[in-house]
């Protein structure tokens, strides 16, 4: 399968990526989608979407041990996050990936979906946002929009603003 071929493919949305484009039109933010076969990985996604414009975004979603607190990493494709690192930032001791069920309850997203447009159905806010201050270096970005059968094209000052109106509280780091 010719991965330039599948960029160019038509799909319908789901409900969940229905509202999602709403939002965006509320909001009046510009997006662009590509879809393309299933990925789970960066790796897997690379060859897909390696010729759109941008950077390329890694998603993580965590919890501290207790689960009182729920963090979204979003950083650039390669790079290197060292949870414990990141947990002592917060003073939580053990920062650990959320499970398949916290993704669908909190995000409304199945593994290897994870984003930040997944804050849609955070209600509760719950989930406090935390982007790699390298994204900066992109005025466009590329992330999945609630499936991994696609990428999203979005700029940074969208995303930003998206994140804003979703309420959901915010912060930039710069991961060594």
């Amino acid at each position: 399968m010719n991965p330039k071929e599948t960029l160019t493919q038509k799909h319908e949305q789901t409900p969940a990526q229905k509202k999602l484009f709403d939002l965006f039109d509320q909001l009046d933010i510009k997006t662009e989608t590509h879809y393309h076969p299933a990925v789970f990985t960066v790796d897997q996604v690379e060859p897909l979407v390696d010729n759109l414009p941008g950077g390329h975004c890694k998603c993580l979603f965590l919890r501290d041990k207790k689960k009182r607190h729920y963090f979204l990493v979003v950083a650039l494709e390669h790079t290197k996050i060292r949870l414990k690192e990141l947990g002592l930032h917060f003073d939580i001791k053990h920062l650990s990936f959320c499970s398949a069920n916290d993704l669908e309850k909190f995000l409304g997203v199945t593994p290897g979906s994870v984003t930040p447009f997944g804050l849609i159905n955070d209600t509760e806010h719950k989930i406090h946002v935390i982007l790699d201050n390298n994204l900066f270096d992109h005025e466009i970005l590329n992330l999945h929009p609630l499936v991994n059968t696609a990428t999203t094209v979005i700029t940074t000052d969208d995303l930003k603003k998206f994140i804003n109106a979703c309420g959901n509280s915010m912060m930039v780091m710069t991961f060594a």
